[in-house]
């Protein structure tokens, strides 16, 4: 399974919006366009077991303009998915839906920590550029203190005597 995005879900949860910023015309893995016959037929399953696992909210494909479904080609393989987990590996639907729920949550988890790397990248950034400018803000006719390294040395002071 997936933990990128993509997979069982992806970062838009349970079926949040899928506005991508692109074209409406452009074609996506997330472009709700199979009915449920082309849906079941591609993912193997009976018509009936689609209807069942959207009841339940393991796969909520969009709907059309009359309330019928339409499957996008993630939704066809988280269909597999859950197919897979429940024939092969013996996971119970109720184990698969919280599967699903956990996968989306660690995609919006790996989608925060990204913008708040770029966040701390650009404060970080802007840090470098302010300290830049102190450092050019520094005049330049004055010269640095260097610490004297201390020695065992004995200087003897003798002022010098008119006369």
């Amino acid at each position: 399974m997936n933990v990128d995005g993509g997979g069982m879900g992806g970062p838009r949860g349970p079926r949040g919006p899928r506005s991508t910023g692109r074209s409406p015309y452009q074609l996506t893995e997330e472009t709700p366009v199979y009915v449920i016959s082309v849906a079941a037929e591609l993912s193997g399953l009976h018509p009936q077991t689609l209807r069942q696992y959207d009841r339940l909210g393991l796969v909520s494909p969009d709907r059309a303009a009359g309330r019928g479904r339409r499957y996008s080609a993630r939704d066809i393989e988280q269909l597999r998915e859950v197919q897979r987990l429940s024939q092969d590996e013996g996971i119970n639907l109720a184990g698969i839906k919280r599967i699903i729920e956990l996968e989306n949550q660690v995609a919006a988890l790996q989608a925060r920590v990204a913008e708040l790397t770029a966040a701390v990248e650009g404060a970080a950034a802007v840090i470098q550029a302010r300290e830049a400018a102190v450092h050019a803000s520094y005049r330049r006719d004055l010269v640095p203190y260097q610490d004297v390294q201390q020695t065992s040395a004995l200087v003897v002071w003798r002022p010098k005597r008119d006369g």
